[in-house]
């Protein structure tokens, strides 16, 4: 399965045009570890210029460390982000080029872009300005001497900064006159792909609390579980707002998102990117045995996200992978619509993790009870929102 990097990355000009450079970073998704940075005074050009040479260096920084990666490119410039996505015209020659050798870095469906505010976008703002300061001393920006850089001359001012975004928005204005703008203040960016997340009915193992997922027995719903798939399905029935049912391959799953199908009139689409993480030698244990039996690999598991359980299950981190491909193919096939994700504790939680940005050890933080429902809101300029988590007032 595919690797995902993220690529961070801006660009600012001291006086649009003036002297100007870019700041890029390549970020592992679950760990949060730069795994390459990039910065280089360009001397004189707009902003804009070079925010997407940024871009071009953030991605080929990327395609360095895997030409085969799943890149998610975050960018506080509104009119790149739309621009690379296809949903607003590029206009001006100067970025026509550059755009195009953006997308020559890796092949059509591996890169996706999210705008992302400029407070999240610290990182490669820093390495941008690092690269401007580098350059008002007559320096190339490296990593050994940015920080003497840095010392050396003042960071942009908010003046400075101002400018950047006035020239951005007018620029914006100019190549998508009825485009949205982004903040709490901007008009209706027409309804947002929701994701309702349901977790399946119990099974056998589930009162148990044994480690169960899709390297094991494949259960099915136990009565109780049967029961539970009802009550939800009359819940989402008498909210009517689901247009769609997806589910996990495993049984379980099936199981319940056919009881609402059903209800819904609706048929199950499979993906298989939303089954559960394989628990390999853990699967049917209790939390009890796993730590009797494989004390260091439970420690090790539960430390990190790049850990997997003993006997070759997944790691949270290549479970974060798919969930996150899944994700990606689901919003473009439902985009607007509301659908019903049926699936189990791991893939719900990093679903909202993901949408909420929290480290991967808020993945042991979350209660997820069965048939609990969860909801987020994934909207068109790139923002995620929870608005709901283990709802279990349909099973009272």
């Amino acid at each position: 399965m595919a690797r995902t990097l993220i690529v961070e990355a801006d660009g600012g000009s001291r006086g649009n045009p003036g002297p100007a450079g870019y700041g890029a970073v390549v970020l592992d998704p679950e760990t949060g570890e730069a795994l390459a940075e990039v910065a280089e005074f360009i001397g004189t050009a707009t902003n804009n210029v070079a925010e997407y040479k940024g871009l071009v260096a953030g991605l080929r920084a990327a395609h360095a460390l895997d030409p085969q990666a799943c890149v998610q490119v975050r960018m506080d410039s509104k009119l790149v982000v739309e621009q690379m996505s296809g949903r607003w015209q590029i206009k001006h020659p100067d970025m026509k080029p550059l755009a195009a050798e953006a997308r020559s870095v890796f092949p059509a469906g591996q890169v996706t872009y999210e705008w992302i505010p400029r407070a999240q976008n610290k990182h490669a703002d820093r390495l941008a300005n690092e690269a401007m300061d580098a350059g008002k001393i007559g320096k190339q920006w490296e990593p050994g001497n940015s920080r003497a850089a840095l010392a050396a001359a003042p960071a942009r001012s908010a003046a400075a900064r101002a400018a950047d975004e006035a020239a951005e928005s007018a620029e914006a204005a100019d190549a998508a006159p009825s485009a949205p703008a982004a903040g709490w203040g901007a008009p209706d960016l027409g309804p947002p792909a929701t994701f309702v997340l349901l977790r399946h009915g119990e099974t056998a193992l589930t009162p148990e609390k044994r480690f169960s997922g899709s390297g094991g027995t494949d259960p099915e719903l136990s009565a109780a579980g049967r029961r539970q798939a009802e009550a939800a399905a009359a819940a989402l029935a008498a909210r009517g707002s689901v247009q769609a049912v997806v589910s996990s391959p495993l049984r379980r799953c099936r199981e319940t998102a056919q009881a609402v199908a059903a209800r819904l009139g609706l048929e199950v689409r499979i993906e298989e990117g939303l089954r559960e993480t394989d628990f390999g030698a853990w699967e049917g244990l209790t939390f009890a045995e796993v730590r009797e039996r494989f004390p260091e690999d439970l420690d090790a598991w539960l430390g990190s996200a790049r850990v997997a359980p003993t006997g070759g299950g997944e790691s949270f981190a290549t479970v974060a992978r798919r969930v996150a491909v899944a994700r990606d193919k689901l919003l473009a096939r439902y985009a607007g619509k509301t659908v019903l994700l049926v699936t189990h504790v791991t893939p719900v939680k990093t679903l909202v993790r993901l949408a909420l940005g929290a480290p991967p050890e808020s993945l042991f933080r979350m209660e997820l009870s069965a048939a609990s429902l969860s909801a987020v809101a994934y909207f068109s300029d790139g923002n995620a929102s929870v608005r709901l988590l283990n709802d279990t007032s349909h099973l009272r």
